[in-house]
């Protein structure tokens, strides 16, 4: 075993309990790509911005037109052996919370229970008027109906069930309103721009204070809705160790730093916990 992949295994059986904190380099072995680099620069351009989204007719029509076709890809993702080792923690009882920003669900599928989905639910669409909450499968079934015929070739696929499409073919997509009241709708899901609710914050929070240790996986916490989890545990005086492929922002604040894949780290040193439990 490498010897940073020990001192992980040795970090988590050293702690009763621990708070998770989860991104989106959890699910690259999944199929859903990840946003940012190694050196925590975007791989490609930003996600649309909320306020562009509420405002904009027409920025809505591109982002539903993209994710429309990413859906199809992005909802028949399986956890890996990443999601699979830490629901495994939680069973044994060494994972108080887990916190994870992405809005995937498969912690949650792949039997984590004490999930704050601090991101939201992308298999979820909620209207901005009435907040009437449909699922997201339903929904594609509605884009589907309204927009018969219509076609796009893809580019790439992005995070986020997103994927970039030939330039100007949002045009002519059509964006079913609320079925309740005819508002407009959008992906149950916090959008770059907008605010975390207070409610998913404080439970998060709480799961921090709770917990002995803070354990990042798979974020490069560029990002203050996950950083602020880290600046939280080094001023409490927890030790937090992140398991990340290339720099994060907090790492500085670590008290360990593992470079490597998540999947593969968590695969060798779960056992030993488990054993050890």
């Amino acid at each position: 075993m490498a010897p940073e992949l020990r001192d992980l295994g040795a970090f988590i059986a050293g702690h009763d309990t621990l708070a998770v904190l989860s991104g989106a380099g959890v699910s690259t072995a999944s199929g859903i790509p990840d946003y940012r680099d190694r050196d925590g620069a975007w791989k490609q351009s930003q996600p649309i911005q909320y306020g562009d989204f509420v405002t904009s007719a027409e920025a809505r029509r591109r982002y539903w037109s993209r994710s429309f076709i990413g859906w199809r890809r992005f909802s028949g993702a399986a956890p890996n052996a990443a999601h699979v080792a830490l629901a495994r923690l939680e069973a044994v009882g060494k994972v108080d919370t887990l916190v994870t920003q992405n809005v995937d669900r498969l912690h949650s599928r792949a039997g984590s229970r004490r999930v704050i989905d601090l991101h939201g639910d992308l298999g979820r669409v909620r209207c901005l008027a009435c907040g009437a909450v449909v699922s997201r499968d339903d929904f594609q079934a509605r884009l589907e109906a309204a927009n018969a015929g219509w076609r796009a070739d893809v580019v790439q696929y992005r995070p986020d069930g997103d994927a970039e499409l030939a330039a100007d073919v949002h045009a002519d997509f059509r964006v079913p309103d609320c079925d309740a009241c005819g508002g407009v709708v959008k992906p149950d899901v916090v959008m770059f721009g907008e605010a975390v609710p207070k409610a998913r914050v404080a439970s998060a929070t709480a799961a921090v204070e709770r917990a002995d240790a803070l354990l990042v996986v798979g974020s490069s916490l560029m990002v203050f809705s996950g950083f602020r989890f880290a600046r939280q545990a080094k001023a409490a005086g927890k030790p937090i160790a992140i398991v990340n492929r290339g720099r994060t922002r907090a790492d500085d604040l670590a008290t360990l730093k593992v470079d490597a894949d998540c999947a593969e780290a968590l695969t060798v040193a779960v056992p030993a916990v488990e054993a050890s439990a």
